[in-house]
């Protein structure tokens, strides 16, 4: 099993008396915090903090040499990011105000009970992440920068939202809260949630399962595994997704699908990292980084009770929604390129010449399936290219398809569906004037191209045509 170090960064005990760091050693390591490091000399604690960066400090008050109090006035100073949680054997509150007023995080009193140990270390370990993450992504926006853009290698992007999510990305990798990624069908969530992983810098693998279509007993399968003899036909021991991606990250698509029960399992394993194999009572515990993607409207879910609110709230530590291909139609001509490339490589093919009224083409679609959509549309165009020059003759066949034509019977719009089609100002527009301005903004979006401007309007080429020569002579006679 791969072991994956829980905080990135060091967890310090300072105690002059070894069998309490021995049992808060064991403490911690048992509820997966195991990067930890021992000190018994107190005088050892600052040349600790010169030659590393630490994550929190477990401090004792009464030791010889230097004092508990003196430490925490010291780290509170010169490294005020770094949590400090005093554990002493003295119960006075005045001691315990002062170490409050001078920057302790939390303070405890031997002996201390496990689950106040861990509740409280936890705590001081998610707020010294979030202000880690913080810095990162105020230093990132700033600077407009990326410190890893190859992690980012396989999303084709130049779009001012996609680079935001990139810093965002860089800057909450490092946890090990847990990501959820909302987006429509084919925006690429799967990718964002691999870059995630790269730059975390965990050793365990990235594990991915649709979760869309699994009843409970087969997703508790196949997260959890079984042990032999769990049902009927299981023969033998088997390790569930959660054991093969150990010290990884698990990355769950589709959780607006999970059923109830289901749901609740996952709460439980993300808010304690804790789980039962099928047929086991012997509880297991997870170090898997757990991001979870959806297509569907996860608050919507929530009000219809179909999907829990402890769950999206466990959930929505950090949350990242990726835009559609049309609102970032700037990006069209790198996709484009990039997938003609990647066509004709697997095809074993020379990429073909582009015609120049490809991108006004594309440009005139919404892309319901993305990116993806976008990349089988050009895998099959130049499958079907006989030529040099790639024909668009397939292209136009699939978008113009996939609009109503004007002859089909189309079922009359809504009010709300009209609104959302035209605005209407105080002065409604004559018919002629309507005209013109939708022959306009089609030649707009497609660059005068009248043959595609005439696809737009449901209209034939000679119509346009028509329209034209009359707003020519209307303007030549004025």
């Amino acid at each position: 099993m791969t072991t994956t170090m829980y905080p990135p960064q060091p967890v310090l005990l300072v105690d002059d008396e070894g069998q309490s760091l021995k049992s808060f050693t064991i403490a911690l390591r048992s509820a997966g915090i195991n990067n930890i490091m021992s000190c018994e000399d107190s005088r050892k604690v600052i040349p600790i903090f010169s030659s590393m960066e630490l994550g929190l400090v477990l401090l004792d008050l009464t030791m010889p040499h230097v004092s508990g109090e003196e430490l925490l006035e010291k780290i509170s100073h010169d490294f005020p990011d770094v949590p400090v949680i005093i554990i002493t054997g003295a119960n006075d509150l005045d001691t315990a105000v002062r170490c409050m007023k001078a920057g302790a995080f939390d303070y405890m009193v031997k002996p201390v009970e496990k689950t106040r140990l861990v509740s409280g270390v936890s705590r001081a370990i998610e707020l010294s992440e979030m202000q880690r993450e913080n810095m990162l992504l105020s230093r990132n926006i700033f600077s407009d920068s990326l410190e890893h853009p190859e992690a980012f290698s396989d999303i084709i992007s130049a779009n001012k939202k996609m680079r935001l999510i990139f810093q965002y990305c860089e800057s909450t990798a490092g946890t090990s809260q847990p990501v959820l990624i909302t987006g429509e069908t084919g925006v690429g969530k799967e990718l964002i949630a691999k870059s995630i992983h790269l730059l975390s810098g965990r050793k365990g693998n990235f594990v991915a399962v649709n979760a869309s279509g699994l009843d409970d007993n087969v997703f508790s399968d196949t997260l959890f595994g079984h042990v032999k003899g769990a049902f009927t036909g299981a023969d033998q021991l088997r390790m569930g997704l959660i054991e093969q991606a150990s010290g990884g990250t698990l990355f769950l698509d589709e959780i607006g699908d999970l059923s109830h029960a289901s749901q609740v399992k996952l709460l439980r394993l993300a808010q304690e990292h804790e789980y039962f194999p099928l047929g086991s009572d012997v509880l297991k515990r997870s170090n898997t980084r757990l991001v979870v993607a959806t297509n569907q409207d996860i608050e919507a879910l929530q009000k219809s009770g179909r999907f829990r609110k402890d769950l999206y709230f466990r959930l929505c530590s950090h949350q990242i929604n990726i835009p559609p291909l049309h609102e970032r139609m700037d990006d069209l001509q790198l996709l484009t390129e990039f997938f003609l490339e990647k066509a004709a490589q697997s095809l074993g093919r020379k990429k073909p010449s582009v015609p120049k009224e490809l991108l006004t083409l594309l440009s005139t679609y919404h892309f319901p399936g993305n990116v993806r959509e976008l990349e089988t549309m050009l895998f099959d165009a130049v499958s079907n290219h006989k030529s040099g020059k790639l024909s668009l003759d397939r292209l136009k066949r699939y978008i113009f398809k996939r609009r109503p034509s004007p002859s089909s019977a189309v079922p009359k719009p809504s009010s709300g569906e009209r609104d959302a089609l035209i605005s209407f100002s105080t002065c409604l527009p004559t018919l002629r004037e309507t005209n013109n301005v939708l022959i306009d903004e089609a030649l707009k979006r497609t660059n005068g191209n009248q043959s595609m401007a005439a696809q737009l309007l449901g209209i034939t080429r000679q119509t346009l045509n028509r329209h034209l020569k009359r707003l020519n002579n209307k303007v030549i006679n004025q």
